[in-house]
């Protein structure tokens, strides 16, 4: 009873808070994703550009690979029968297959078929009418795993206790990068391509991934700048209409306000 009571509260509570609201770039992806958190990581600077207009909700799962993340997705989406009390998501941003691409007899390693099976099905679960969490204001934006550097992550596993063996091969995950690009081609969703746009910077050389990778997996501030960059290019290239250059404040700016009738503001579409 008291759960059901406080689960009750918190949906009120919610509702309330929708009542003026932002709608949301939401981010879905494993730990590459939930680290866009950090200092310089591209979650913090889609916040900072999107500021009034877009809120960012990161859902980033560190460690998940695609099929622990379709249970984690039908929890935290908003049914359509219920999509008008709440913020939309108008960008949503896919970000998996570096832990997929793991080798065996890691857990988590997913074959490709089923990681495309599992990539298109989260894809389906906004842009499909039957489903349950269909939404059609959603603009799917699907992302490459970044290139491995197996010479640092090597050297990071091996100086563990006790010592690991390498978990990730780098043209294991170009496979899984070219099957993600194959299914954004399928699903007509817009494509960044972190695999070639972070190892092109690296001069298409593995040992210089360091730069970007600081472990040989997870992206340093300048590996987190490439991936926000090439998001914008592609906003901007392919969904103008949501760069943020082109939105307005849901409030507006303060020297538009009516000064001497402050409690006329009111929220409007960015």
């Amino acid at each position: 009873m008291r759960l059901a009571f406080w689960h009750r509260l918190s949906q009120r509570r919610l509702k309330q808070m929708a009542a003026a609201h932002l709608d949301t770039i939401f981010l879905f992806g494993d730990s590459l994703t939930q680290g866009g958190w950090q200092p310089y990581g591209f979650a913090q600077k889609l916040a900072y550009v999107y500021a009034r207009k877009f809120d960012v909700i990161n859902r980033g799962m560190s460690g998940y690979n695609t099929e622990w993340a379709i249970p984690v997705l039908e929890q935290v989406l908003v049914k359509k029968e219920v999509r008008d009390q709440y913020p939309k998501a108008r960008i949503a941003i896919i970000f998996f297959g570096a832990n997929d691409a793991c080798i065996q007899p890691s857990p988590q390693y997913v074959p490709i078929p089923e990681f495309k099976s599992n990539l298109t099905h989260i894809i389906h679960r906004f842009t499909s009418t039957d489903s349950p969490f269909y939404s059609p204001e959603t603009k799917i934006i699907l992302m490459t795993p970044p290139p491995i550097n197996t010479y640092q992550r090597g050297a990071e596993l091996g100086a563990r206790n006790p010592p690991q063996k390498l978990d990730r091969e780098f043209n294991n995950t170009k496979a899984y990068a070219d099957a993600v690009k194959e299914v954004a081609a399928a699903e007509g969703t817009v494509l960044v391509d972190i695999w070639e746009a972070v190892y092109d910077k690296a001069g298409r050389d593995e040992k210089a991934l360091n730069k970007y990778l600081s472990d040989g997996l997870h992206f340093t501030p300048e590996g987190y700048t490439i991936v926000f960059d090439e998001i914008i290019k592609k906003i901007s290239s392919e969904l103008p209409e949501l760069h943020h250059d082109n939105l307005k404040p849901v409030f507006p700016p303060w020297d538009q306000i009516d000064h001497k009738n402050p409690g006329s503001l009111k929220a409007r579409t960015p």
